[in-house]
């Protein structure tokens, strides 16, 4: 009867053992979004109120990101329509995860570009450039500058986290 006890005891102890050492799951796991990434910006637009942007034509992609679209599956990039704001929304999805580095390294360009261009011209766009951000969730990468940056993001991660 005392080995029964102990074997509990020592299986319990075990358990107990494992799971405060396990990792849990903090962290949803990452879906593929089932929308476009100009559907993304639509959808982010709609819901957090953003002064006027206007789509960055496609022949412009390379001289104002220094970016090849021909690197990009897909992409979506919504640029102040007067020079006056800051505000920028792109969404690029990387063809190959291995030019991730490189877009990345293109956005904070183009991020420095804008600080730039605001540095000694508009004092608050030049606070609100200096916030931008940059985040990257599997081969897609989002680049934000905007006052309501965080309640862009909050949209943004709901396309990745949807069943």
């Amino acid at each position: 009867m005392k080995k029964l006890q102990l074997f509990l005891m020592a299986t319990i102890l075990g358990g107990l053992l494992l799971a405060g050492c396990s990792k849990g799951t903090s962290e949803p796991e990452l879906v593929e979004p089932k929308v476009t990434a100009n559907e993304m910006i639509e959808e982010m637009l709609a819901e957090v109120e953003q002064p006027m942007l206007m789509e960055l034509p496609a022949d412009q992609v390379l001289a104002i990101y220094n970016i090849d679209p021909e690197k990009l599956e897909d992409y979506a990039i919504r640029i102040p329509m007067m020079n006056i704001k800051t505000n920028e929304i792109a969404i690029l999805k990387v063809k190959d995860t291995a030019d991730i580095p490189e877009v990345e390294e293109a956005v904070k360009q183009r991020a420095e570009n804008v600080k730039k261009t605001f540095e000694t011209y508009l004092p608050d766009q030049y606070e609100n450039a200096k916030n931008y951000q940059l985040i990257t969730k599997g081969n897609y990468v989002l680049f934000v500058i905007s006052e309501d940056a965080d309640k862009l993001i909050k949209v943004y991660d709901r396309f990745f986290t949807q069943q």
